[in-house]
């Protein structure tokens, strides 16, 4: 009996360990049981019925934001310099198609000269002239008064009676007639066609040599006669800044000789 107490005590120290072992595994079950009990029971908010609960910080921490790209001072200075260099080509563009319609419309006439200066004869030009036809006539419409606009319409409504309108302008005039109608010696006729086709419209001549005449529309224009009843009839021009033409001296008489 004495040789089998060897095995008895190796079996007996098996059984303990296996023993042993399967107290330290529910010990740690019990363990971790107990965790999460208190998890549940904790009043912690990093957990929610024993799972972990991510916050902002610990979502920051985990995707961190990607870092912004520094630029150079001299990048920054070119994106501005094209954002403002585009801003105002656009409004160039805006500006030109306004413009443009402006002028289409004769909302607006572009300067592009004056009226030559006027040398005023002493004296209204002898008549009577003719009443050429309107489609001879070249004239020149500018406008003298305030209202914007004004020698565009003008030169429209001309051109409707077949006048060949030349340059269409701002001028300027020290006379304060409804039109003043200003040609050289050679447009005197073309200005009495004109002069017809407005009611107290002024001639002045000056020293062009051309037969073009200018229209100067003031403030007090009111618009042009109606076309069937102005007066084509040969007559004089009106020059009431002017004298009449002076009258040929006339001859004489011969005092007969005393009879002796």
């Amino acid at each position: 009996m004495t040789d089998g107490a060897p095995d008895d005590d190796v079996q007996l120290t098996a059984r303990q360990a296996r023993r042993a072992a399967r107290e330290a595994k529910r010990q740690v079950k019990d363990a971790a049981y107990e965790e999460r009990l208190a998890r549940k029971r904790s009043k912690d908010v990093q957990f929610w019925h024993g799972h972990h609960v991510i916050d902002a910080a610990g979502l920051a921490e985990a995707f961190p934001e990607p870092e912004t790209a520094e630029y150079s001072a001299r990048t920054v200075r070119r994106r501005i310099t094209h954002g403002v260099t585009l801003v105002l080509l656009l409004a160039l563009v805006v500006a030109g198609v306004v413009v443009a319609g402006m002028i289409q419309r004769g909302e607006l006439v572009l300067h592009f000269g004056t009226p030559r200066p006027v040398a005023t004869p002493d004296s209204c030009p002898a008549g009577p002239f003719d009443y050429p036809a309107n489609k001879t006539v070249t004239v020149n419409v500018y406008n003298g008064g305030s209202e914007e606009g004004l020698a565009g319409q003008v030169a429209a409504e001309l051109k409707k009676r077949g006048y060949k309108v030349k340059a269409v302008a701002n001028g300027s005039t020290p006379y304060d007639a409804p039109v003043v109608v200003v040609s050289g010696a050679a447009g005197r006729a073309a200005a009495f066609n004109l002069q017809r086709n407005v009611q107290g419209a002024e001639y002045v001549q000056d020293s062009r040599k051309d037969a073009t005449v200018d229209f100067i529309v003031t403030s007090s224009y009111d618009g042009l006669i109606d076309a069937r009843k102005v007066d084509q009839t040969p007559g004089p021009l009106s020059c009431p800044r002017l004298g009449p033409t002076p009258a040929a001296p006339t001859a004489k008489p011969a005092t007969p000789a005393a009879k002796g």
